[in-house]
């Protein structure tokens, strides 16, 4: 069966099962301790932690999704037949509902009767001296098929760590399958989350964080869509199903990539040209930080590759509209930006192209090439650490990546020191996560886009109706970028309605005041929150009006807001677009 059908089935198995589908979240992860989303789990991780009740969000303790997952350490070794940098993780997730018994039964079901496949083995955690032995899943496993080969497993390779610096984590057992070749493959890996770790995966396996008991247990399954696909459709590596097959081709079915390129070359444009189309999608823009330096570091890699082998830059930029065009129908957000996709690639290709030759001239010239002179490539004509130890041949046998990010980390404190020195030395005068501003200039017009954004969520309730809720914010001096739930585009017309409702506000010059109340009044009254934060009890709630009571907006907050609407000046929504499904971003500012 064809991918589709597989995350269809996959869905229903579940939903079946009593379990609510949730639409996969962002690349771009709430969580700050991540760079990019990396596993299904991460948009749940507070209800396994009892922040978020499971059943006021989305009716059920059970829960299904396909997730879009990232992994930056895989960039460097695609190129292979297994690793990759985007990928999709199906996953079934359960916050108290069900356990051991109900999770591997499914699993099984779903496996051998679903999708009629053979299971070579699995594995269970052997104990460690903090963790007993999994004998409750050994158990189960050989109630439902007692011929099943089991294999006993420790911490290292069967006890899941938490994703990030902390958080859920617990034994596992893992379900693995034969590929064309008869190799064994891991195709699905069940976690049983019933401790809390204080540090990340790393240190929990040097033993320097502690696990402390969940006071309710949670299952959080994770199984790739593309080794699922690889074992279901008789192939020998990931490259050779659908899921890039229908990539490599165009609607005539004539060949896009160049045949007389390598498979290591083909395959890296395959993957990074789907893993761009993504992250533009998810928000993600080319720069030198974070997860634009991902993306800058995915297309520049093929940018070159491709610069050297024909100097033709479309068949990167037809695999990208492929990509739009294979996914688009499960995963919308890639048609509602698509326009944004290639215009952002076809820009930094330019932008690129321009400098690439002199860069490539340069490299010849040089002798030996430590981390100092990779980085002066880099910074002088954007040629990444990748391209320079490609094509560096003898020259670069000394250089590693951990030296270069060393050389890059350097560069990053000494512009950071810079910006703090251009504010007389004392870095950000305001600074809470969702505001930041550098000067007094700049604390003025955050203040007017901080209490905009909160007009702004009101104006939309108006508009669009009352399942319109904050999805996230993010406020600098130039702009207010506000992500909220609805199901699709809005109008021409609703976003001149909102914008309007804005504006007249303003003209209204409402005094915006705040009154400190137990969490549970607040609720009572209605005013609106941003139901993945946890907000301290007691809370403030600024409103607009004259009085709490008939306020015509009411918000959890922490301030700091203008004093009375009339100093936010005119308000215009600059950009309507999609996040994720389900999830529309308002990008807005003052003048």
């Amino acid at each position: 069966m064809d991918s589709a059908e597989i995350r269809a089935r996959f869905l229903a198995f579940f939903k079946e099962r009593g379990h609510t589908i949730v639409p996969s979240s962002s690349l771009i992860p709430d969580d700050p301790s991540v760079l990019l989303t990396t596993a299904g789990m991460q948009q749940f991780k507070k209800y396994y932690t009892g922040e978020l009740d499971p059943v006021k969000d989305f009716g059920s303790k059970n829960t299904v999704s396909v997730q879009k997952s990232f992994r930056t350490s895989d960039i460097d070794e695609v190129g292979d037949e297994t690793h990759l940098t985007f990928f999709e993780m199906l996953g079934n997730f359960s916050f108290g509902g069900y356990w051991k018994e109900e999770a591997i039964r499914y699993a099984h079901e779903f496996i051998t009767k679903t999708m009629g496949l053979a299971i070579s083995y699995v594995t269970v955690f052997q104990g460690s001296d903090v963790v007993p032995k999994d004998e409750e899943s050994k158990k189960i496993w050989k109630s439902l098929d007692p011929t099943l080969t089991i294999k006993e497993e420790g911490m290292e390779d069967v006890f899941w760590g938490p994703t990030g610096t902390s958080g859920p984590c617990g034994p596992t057992t893992e379900i693995y399958c034969k590929n064309a070749d008869g190799k064994d493959v891991e195709v699905w890996n069940i976690v049983f989350n019933e401790f809390l770790c204080s540090g990340s995966r790393e240190e929990l396996l040097a033993g320097m964080a502690k696990l402390v008991p969940l006071k309710t247990k949670g299952v959080d399954t994770g199984m790739g869509l593309e080794r699922l696909a690889m074992i279901s459709q008789g192939k020998k590596n990931l490259f050779e199903t659908d899921l890039f097959g229908k990539l490599r081709t165009d609607d005539a079915g004539n060949p896009i990539l160049p045949e007389d390129s390598s498979l290591s070359v083909q395959r890296i444009t395959l993957d990074h040209a789907r893993a761009i189309a993504f992250l533009i999608a998810d928000g993600v823009r080319p720069s030198n930080k974070d997860a634009g330096y991902v993306l800058r570091r995915l297309m520049r890699r093929i940018i070159v590759r491709e610069f050297l082998l024909h100097n033709q830059m479309h068949r990167v930029e037809d695999v990208i509209r492929r990509t739009i065009d294979c996914y688009g129908d499960f995963y919308g957000e890639l048609w509602d930006k698509e326009e944004d996709i290639k215009k952002v690639f076809k820009e930094e290709n330019e932008k690129f192209s321009r400098t690439v030759r002199n860069g490539l001239k340069e490299l010849e010239k040089l002798a030996d090439i430590d981390a100092v002179m990779a980085f002066k490539l880099y910074e002088s004509y954007g040629l990444p650490y990748e391209v320079i130890k490609d094509l560096g041949g003898k020259k670069v046998k000394n250089l590693k990546r951990e030296d270069f990010d060393a050389e890059f980390k350097k560069h990053q404190e000494l512009s950071r020191a810079g910006a703090e020195k251009k504010f007389g030395g004392h870095g950000l005068i305001l600074d809470t996560g969702e505001l930041k501003a550098g000067s007094q200039e700049e604390l003025s017009k955050v203040l007017r886009l901080h209490t905009a954004t909160h007009l702004l969520q009101q104006a939309l309730r108006e508009v669009l109706g009352p399942d319109v809720h904050q999805m996230g914010s993010d406020i600098t001096p130039e702009r207010t970028r506000f992500d909220f739930s609805f199901p699709r585009k809005m109008t021409p017309e609703e976003i001149k309605k909102a914008e309007g409702v804005v504006n007249g506000k303003i003209k209204e010059d409402l005094p915006v005041q705040y009154k400190e109340m137990p969490k549970a009044e607040a609720e009572k009254i209605g005013a609106l929150h941003f139901f993945k934060e946890k907000y301290p009890d007691p809370v403030k709630v600024y409103y607009v009006g004259n009085d709490i009571s008939s306020a015509w907006s009411r918000e959890f907050c922490g301030g700091p807001h203008v004093a009375h609407t009339g100093e936010i000046g005119h308000f215009t929504i600059v950009k309507e677009e999609a996040v994720g499904a389900g999830v529309r971003r308002i990008r807005g500012a003052v003048d």
